[in-house]
């Protein structure tokens, strides 16, 4: 690392004792060994060497006797050993009979998988837990290091030469770094909802800092017998889109592999947009996109996600000859509620036939698409809100991406955090709870943030459907003046009955703040608001991305 300019280098930190990791399992001790678990033979341990001479730990399982085995590779900085078939059941809806105790968190069951006819490895990355090295968090040592290790795999006597990696999270963060490297082995790839752009989805949504799941996060990689990079504390040193987060980036349109992209309405802050973003931008030819609006977890470890997985990794990883190539493109679940939704099949992502409506903003409380709006609505910036309302006179899909166009004037304040969500409204004037995270029922259709004074916008990234702000300087407001914004509200599917509502809600703080406690859950608690927030409704509006009924546009 010291070859790195000093605005590339990360804040590092002496790891903490592996062994008193809480809420893991006993930490199995060091050294390679061989024995039968669960029907199988288990390496632990095994050895793997980087190209820099640094070894780290595969737990590798197998069918005993067999040869020619395709690896599904699962790579995390959470434990190899930190296996559990319940995952956190029963609020994440995760039936423990779907998979055996042998599974890795947020990763595929070696039972399952060896009983197909594969083997399975996982591993830590260098510098977690007894891996060597000091652990970096993504960037290209971590993707320099998962090819290294795909190829020393694939090169085992009882291997295929092919590879596939699977799982969610960071578990699918990790295979659009290693990707755009085209590792010879890496023969297909399935991403199962992660991020793709460290600053915009994980460490500042909207140029407001992320306080709940980042530090958490941070303190679960902490684990090593050397350094690992202290994700928080980099995460509060920029502030700003800088060198720093420039290490992180994704190189997604060199992503060329095959590829099954699972994504979902469900995870608003924190997977929802880097898992969509990393479909639309990869060039692989054969790709394909599921998104769901259940519960995350159980979503994965579905018996029937399962076979669609194996399908996918049997006609790649094996002999072609099952049916994905005749797979649609795109399918993904329009929602009418938590648990209630119908199929949509479509030709790509965004969906071709897609007309962005506006409706525009008005004091009295409507939006209103064939109308321009007049007046202002003021709220109190730390306690107050602004609600808008449309009512749907015919059955109407919103599927895709929504924006919010707004002008704003902070009073008392020169600087303001705007938090949106999208909300429906039944006929009943009941709100309809959807899937949250891993473990609510009761969230928003989708979610937005901006901090005003990031306003400004990427002219060659942005299009007329998603506002990209470049997040590299700070414009602070002067008293009583009157500033444009356009707002990115992250992608979402959801079903609106004639006679039911639209609602958008407008604040200056976290919308859906409540979570059972120590759950990943995206919080924003270093704000700026003071005074009173100002929104002038005249050419303020909502955009949505209708979808015309099933047989007619493109």
């Amino acid at each position: 690392m010291s070859d790195l300019p000093p605005e590339f280098r990360p804040i590092m930190r002496p790891g903490v004792d592996p062994a008193s990791a809480p809420n893991k399992p006993p930490l199995p001790p060091a050294g390679y060994r061989q024995e039968r678990r669960a029907g199988l033979l288990f390496e632990q341990n095994l050895p793997v060497p980087l190209r820099d001479g640094t070894e780290i730990y595969a737990d590798i399982y197998r069918p005993e006797g067999a040869s020619n085995l395709p690896v599904i590779l699962s790579w995390s900085p959470y434990g190899k050993h930190a296996k559990s078939n319940h995952v956190f059941w029963p609020a994440s809806g995760v039936n423990p009979d779907w998979l055996s105790a042998e599974t890795p968190f947020e990763g595929p069951d070696p039972v399952f998988w060896c009983a197909a006819g594969y083997a399975v490895a996982i591993v830590d990355p260098r510098g977690a837990w007894l891996s060597g090295g000091d652990f970096h968090h993504n960037g290209l040592i971590e993707a320099q290091d998962c090819y290294d290790t795909i190829e020393f795999l694939a090169s085992r006597d009882w291997a295929s030469g092919a590879l596939g990696m699977t799982g969610v999270s960071y578990l699918a963060c990790i295979q659009y770094l290693v990707a755009p490297l085209r590792p010879p082995a890496l023969k297909a790839i399935n991403p199962w909802e992660g991020f793709a752009d460290w600053y915009r989805e994980f460490a500042r949504h909207g140029g407001i800092p992320e306080t709940g799941f980042a530090p958490r996060a941070s303190d679960n990689i902490q684990y090593s017998l050397n350094r690992t990079e202290n994700t928080w504390a980099n995460i509060q040193a920029h502030p700003l889109y800088d060198p720093f987060w420039a290490s992180k980036e994704i190189p997604l349109e060199e992503i060329a592999l095959p590829a099954y992209v699972v994504a979902s309405w469900s995870d608003q802050g924190l997977h929802t947009r880097g898992t969509l973003e990393a479909f639309r931008r990869m060039r692989s030819t054969q790709k394909w996109l599921e998104v769901h609006g259940q519960k995350k977890w159980a979503h994965y470890y579905l018996p029937e996600s399962r076979q669609r997985r194996r399908a996918f990794f049997d006609h790649f990883l094996k002999e072609p000859g099952t049916l994905v190539p005749a797979w649609p493109k795109v399918r993904l679940e329009v929602r009418e509620a938590f648990g209630k939704a119908r199929e949509r099949i479509a030709a790509d992502w965004p969906l071709p036939e897609t007309d962005y409506a506006k409706l525009h903003l008005s004091s009295d409380g409507t939006m209103m698409p064939d109308r321009q709006g007049a007046g202002t609505i003021e709220y109190d910036a730390k306690a107050g809100r602004a609600v808008f309302e449309h009512c749907f006179a015919q059955d109407t899909e919103l599927t895709g991406h929504a924006k919010l166009a707004l002008t704003v004037e902070a009073r008392g304040s020169d600087d303001m955090d705007l938090f949106v969500a999208l909300e429906k409204i039944d006929a009943n004037g009941e709100k309809a709870g959807f899937g949250f995270y891993a473990f609510f029922e009761d969230g928003p259709v989708a979610l937005g943030w901006l901090r005003v004074s990031h306003r400004a916008l990427d002219s060659k990234r942005s299009s007329h459907f998603l506002p990209v702000h470049p997040h590299d300087r700070e414009e602070l407001l002067a008293a009583g003046e009157q500033v444009p914004v356009e707002i990115e509200i992250w992608p979402s599917s959801t079903f609106f009955a004639a006679g039911e509502t639209l609602r958008l809600v407008v604040q200056g703080r976290d919308i859906y703040d409540e979570g059972l406690p120590n759950l990943p859950f995206a919080r924003h608690e270093d704000l700026r608001n003071k005074g009173t927030h100002v929104i002038h409704c005249a050419g303020s509006y909502l955009q949505v991305p209708t979808i015309p009924p099933e047989g007619e546009g493109a």
